[in-house]
């Protein structure tokens, strides 16, 4: 598991979620896989050790998680971060990144990540809808014709590096899902949330709110803050019909199995074949 939270940044989030997005992802796993050995490591962190390629190796799947980190900015963090990545892809692990996750692994292979030209999606993102590649791609299995899914970002994916495949977009952002082939290694990830529980998608909302604002996503900070009660209160109450309809949200959001849907198919149809053909079970 690679995060690439400052330490600002995951004290923040612990301190509304009580976790940081590499400690989610770690309670999600281990949820999907009992007995799952997973490690964290923090490669943009200065001073911090993430495994190099050699070790990358020794693993059955790299997950990277999403951050406010900027893959566009030139800095020691991004540097560090992309370095990583391509160590991923060199040696031949199969990976799964969400939100800044397929931002990350998209310029790690030569593509390019901009600021959003259509607004920032915000809770959800809306009418998620397969391309023709995505309709037949296992990452996508079990998802219907369109769908929305937890979301928050304010960057997307300009242009995919070169002998990707797109393989879901929306309104806002074209690329909503995508498979990476580089350097011999290969990628699924989603500009969205499958790990995300929707408790910490509405404490996302109120952390990020002076932005919202801005970006007039709400009319104030009461309106805001009533949206992101009613998102809270599905998460402790998932079965409230009232609370799916008030915030137009279906089984695919509600139900933790659907919506963490890409992460099965990834362990199913990547994961779990490295573990046997290691003798690790699965």
């Amino acid at each position: 598991m690679a995060e690439s939270e400052t330490l600002e940044q995951r004290e923040q989030r612990r301190a509304s979620v009580g976790r940081s997005s590499g400690e989610t992802y770690l309670d999600t796993l281990r949820a999907l896989v009992p007995g799952a050995a997973c490690d964290l490591a923090r490669p943009s962190e200065e001073g911090a050790e993430a495994p190099g390629r050699d070790a990358l190796a020794g693993y059955d799947a790299v997950f990277l998680t999403g951050s406010p980190l900027h893959v566009y900015r030139d800095t020691p963090a991004v540097r560090r971060q992309l370095a990583f990545m391509r160590d991923v892809f060199a040696s031949g692990t199969p990976a799964f990144g969400s939100c800044a996750g397929l931002q990350v692994a998209v310029a790690a292979a030569g593509g390019t990540v901009r600021e959003s030209r259509r607004g920032h999606e915000a809770a959800f993102a809306r009418r998620i809808v397969a391309t023709a590649a995505g309709r037949d791609h296992p990452l996508l299995a079990g998802r219907p014709a369109a769908w929305d899914a937890p979301a928050i970002h304010t960057d997307e994916v300009e242009r995919l590096p070169e002998g990707a495949v797109l393989l879901a977009g929306n309104a806002v952002s074209a690329v909503q899902a995508a498979e990476i082939r580089h350097g011999g290694g290969v990628f699924w990830g989603v500009q969205y949330h499958p790990e995300l529980t929707l408790g910490e998608v509405a404490a996302a909302v109120r952390r990020q709110a002076e932005d919202l604002l801005r970006q007039g996503l709400a009319h104030d900070r009461r309106d805001l803050d009533d949206h992101a009660d009613r998102i809270e209160a599905l998460h402790r109450e998932p079965s409230r019909r009232d609370l799916a309809w008030q915030l137009g949200l279906d089984r695919q959001v509600t139900d933790p199995a659907l919506r963490q849907t890409e992460l099965r198919n990834f362990i199913a149809h990547l994961v779990r074949p490295v573990m046997r053909s290691r003798r690790r079970g699965g």
